[in-house]
């Protein structure tokens, strides 16, 4: 690479050689050589929030005489570039950075700086539209991060997981109607059990979705408190008192969510349980579809030498080597998500856990970590709804012929003939290899008209069985 490759630019430590394309400045420069440690950064969700706190902040900057109209205007016009992901690849800082987010905040600042410098017609690196006296005016990275993480947190939320969740559950909620009159073998402790409906069975796992659905939206309320406003430690030292407030209505109105001024700026920088209280909604919810993919994993188990009570669908060849094999792909790969999730969230409670004094350290991680699981929870759930959930179809004969095979039938026998009578029904049953009602019959218990009556499987799915006229 030539001089021509690069451009100087200069901070308080002095003079950093720059790639002459890149809108990043000097710090920009010193974390990606301070911090080559995983080659993961900032995605969307993270740097379009980062892109709305330096448009707000330029909007009440403007309103309260503190920035330029000129200036903020064109910052306004660079963030816009920003929020829309124009400029995503210059945000090349590694998440395990400063504790603070400083690298990021400082980051968006050049960024927007330079951008805002050349749509005003100076020249890229001159500073002529300043990255910490006008994008960072009234603002510390102590509050612009944790503001930005409350803001694409709560995006994600509202966006991408609960719309996917929305979707999962109506699918859910179709096949509880489709299999209403499914009856089958119900199974406690992977052993037969009385007799359930396969709609019943899926009507637990849409409440167990729509529950979740409750759960993330509880979350809400803690993530809409922003703590901008409260510039390094939480006093508001060096901005204006109005700014707060002005700043989170026009976030507000960018985003289409409502934001307000953090309750407490000591509390909001300092710590960080609103993510941690947030992601454990999320950390549930991802245990609702690890269970639910791993009923349906079984209940499709076979074809022929497992339950097979349900048939899946036919995504893709799941072998290499055995010819004809389908494998419950995509159940699988929400159950690998749940995993992530989990290792995600021991990671969120440990660093939300972490902050000393008047500051938590641990801001990129958390942020990263939540947005991961956010995303990957909605694309899951999205696939699982339409690639697999919609797709399934009921083995009605399989389910029929089996639950009339079922041990857990003489269960229904106990209010006409007594436990032991029962449980000596049962055991003939399994060790002549006959039915319960073969059996009951035979020694005389019931009448073959009794039997129909007593041990009908679709009855038993009934909550009303006594005194039922």
């Amino acid at each position: 690479m030539t001089d021509d490759d690069f451009r100087t630019e200069r901070d308080s430590l002095g003079e950093m050689q720059v790639p002459a394309d890149a809108y990043w400045g000097a710090q920009t420069q010193r974390a990606v050589e301070n911090f080559p440690v995983s080659d993961a950064t900032f995605g969307r969700r993270f740097i379009r929030a980062l892109g709305v706190v330096k448009k707000a902040a330029a909007q009440a900057n403007d309103d309260l005489d503190l920035v330029d109209e000129e200036t903020a205007g064109h910052i306004v016009a660079a963030a816009d570039e920003v929020i829309a992901g124009e400029h995503d690849d210059q945000f090349p800082v590694d998440i395990f950075q400063t504790g603070s987010g400083t690298s990021s905040n400082m980051n968006a600042n050049e960024v927007i700086a330079n951008r805002a410098t050349e749509l005003a017609g100076g020249e890229v690196g001159s500073r002529d539209i300043h990255p910490n006296d006008h994008v960072n005016y009234g603002q510390s990275s102590n509050d612009v991060i944790p503001t930005a993480m409350h803001i694409a947190a709560l995006e994600a939320v509202e966006n991408d997981v609960l719309p996917a969740l929305e979707t999962l559950k109506e699918e859910l909620t179709a096949k509880e109607d489709d299999f209403e009159d499914v009856v089958k073998t119900g199974r406690t402790h992977l052993q037969d059990a009385t007799p359930v409906t396969l709609g019943q069975e899926f009507g637990g796992y849409r409440t167990q979705i729509e529950k979740g659905i409750q759960r993330v939206k509880d979350s809400r309320d803690h993530l809409s408190e922003l703590a901008l406003g409260g510039t390094a430690t939480g006093t508001g030292l060096n901005t204006h008192p109005e700014f707060p407030w002005r700043a989170a209505e026009y976030i507000s109105e960018e985003t289409n969510i409502s934001f307000r001024e953090a309750d407490n700026h000591f509390e909001a920088q300092a710590a960080h349980d609103a993510m941690s209280e947030a992601h454990g909604a999320l950390r549930t919810v991802a245990g609702s579809l690890n269970k639910i993919a791993n009923d349906l994993r079984l209940l499709a188990s076979g074809p022929r030498n497992g339950l097979g009570e349900i048939e899946q669908p036919e995504n893709q060849p799941g072998s290499s080597i055995m010819p004809g094999k389908i494998n419950p792909v995509v159940a699988e790969s929400v159950n690998q998500v749940h995993k992530q999730v989990v290792g995600n969230d021991a990671a969120i409670a440990a660093g939300a856990a972490e902050g000393q004094i008047d500051l938590n350290l641990y801001k990129p991680v958390l942020a990263y970590n939540f947005l991961q699981s956010a995303k990957i929870i909605a694309n899951s759930s999205e696939v699982f709804a339409e690639r697999f959930v919609a797709k399934l179809e009921a083995n009605r004969e399989h389910c029929a012929d089996k639950v009339e095979q079922s041990m857990a039938l003489a269960t229904a026998l106990n209010p006409a003939i007594g436990y032991d009578k029962a449980s000596e029904v049962a055991k003939t049953a399994l060790k002549e290899d006959k039915t319960v009602r073969e059996v009951a019959i035979e020694k005389g218990y019931l009448s073959e008209d009794e039997a129909d009556e007593v041990l009908d499987p679709a009855k038993m799915t009934d909550r009303v069985i006594l005194g039922d006229e």
